[in-house]
């Protein structure tokens, strides 16, 4: 099938994908209303086969290591898949599933498949890597950029994380676990019972993002969005907390965003 943009509807929500733009949700609206960050950059684009940052880009596969692109000096950030073409798999009015084959400068050959379905109320996002050969350590992630404001109402960010990673000079976690700290924030926070954040627009919606995955990096220094990203695992997890992707066992996770008027 073509990369051309797919749009799911779903009673007042309609949500847009560009499988050409890193398989990137670009919009989500309800009744209207743009829920998300606009601009080539922005939306909500999956991040895989890592998230956030990875220290110097080197990670230690066994006696391995490894080298990825520095995209954001001294790091590599993100994972490889937001820049890079998706396929259209299979559509519906309200799912649509689409597949990216790791390759380089990944050094492992595999297969990403995400899958996002949309109902009136939620929009939930699955994703899963395969291997098509050896082992490997991966991470999955989904970085959205949710509208600061909506119609004049600014957010409001609950979540009750159990700890905050320590962050350091370079912006990765020390290996330190804190007491969660006030915000802004451009950190990692640990749920054990699974990542569960309210972004409320009062007297406008509210909007739950939940994953049973127990990390969640919250990023809102920026001035027009906020950014609740659930992950498998922590920045430089792929040093620190690797999850392997084997022949008999695929890396798989989940986020559901459900909402309501506020």
């Amino acid at each position: 099938m073509s990369n051309e943009p797919i749009t799911l509807t779903a009673g007042p929500a309609e949500a847009t994908l560009h499988p050409a733009n890193g398989g990137r949700l670009t919009s989500l609206t309800l009744a209207g209303t743009q829920l998300l960050r606009q601009g080539d950059r922005y939306g909500c684009f999956p991040m895989v086969p890592w998230c956030g940052r990875t220290r110097n880009g080197r990670f230690r596969d066994g006696t391995t290591v490894h080298q990825l692109p520095l995209n954001s000096p001294p790091h590599a950030i993100h994972g490889t898949a937001r820049t890079e073409p998706w396929t259209t798999a299979r559509t519906t009015p309200t799912e649509a599933v689409l597949t990216y084959d790791l390759t380089d400068p990944w050094p492992y050959p595999g297969r990403v498949t995400q899958v996002v379905t949309l109902t009136e109320e939620s929009l939930t996002l699955a994703m899963s890597v395969e291997t098509y050969g050896d082992s490997f350590p991966a991470q999955i992630g989904w970085h959205p950029w949710f509208r600061r404001t909506l119609d004049g109402s600014d957010v409001r960010l609950d979540f009750t994380p159990a700890w905050q990673e320590e962050r350091g000079d370079d912006h990765l976690p020390t290996g330190n676990r804190v007491d969660p700290r006030p915000g802004p924030w451009d950190d990692c926070f640990g749920m054990p019972d699974g990542v569960d954040v309210t972004l409320t627009w009062p007297g406008r919606l509210q909007l739950t993002v939940a994953s049973r995955e127990k990390w969640v990096v919250v990023y809102d220094e920026q001035e027009e969005a906020v950014c609740v990203e659930p992950q498998t695992g922590p920045p430089n997890g792929l040093n620190t907390l690797p999850r392997l992707v084997t022949p008999i066992e695929p890396l798989e996770a989940a986020t559901t965003w459900t909402w309501r008027p506020a």
